[in-house]
């Protein structure tokens, strides 16, 4: 898959999405179209990850000072 941004990305996917719901697609089209889907799908995913990976919050303690905590594993 090219470098292309997770915006473009998921822009794709959803004219993937709004061409298969249209139902004009043949057989192999509309094959062709969900396994792009699909392929789209997984690196939104995987960017996805890497970024939930790179996120940290802020977090104000007691006393009003900012500190730096890396996101839990489990989204919390």
């Amino acid at each position: 898959m090219s470098k292309r941004s997770f915006e473009e990305a998921m822009m794709e996917l959803e004219h993937i999405v709004d061409q298969l719901e249209n139902g004009e697609l043949s057989l192999e089209e509309s094959l062709d179209f969900f396994q792009k889907g699909i392929e789209i799908s997984r690196y939104c995913s995987k960017k996805l990850d890497e970024i939930e990976k790179q996120i940290s919050i802020l977090v104000e303690d007691e006393e009003g000072n900012i500190q730096e905590k890396e996101l839990a594993e489990d989204g919390a």
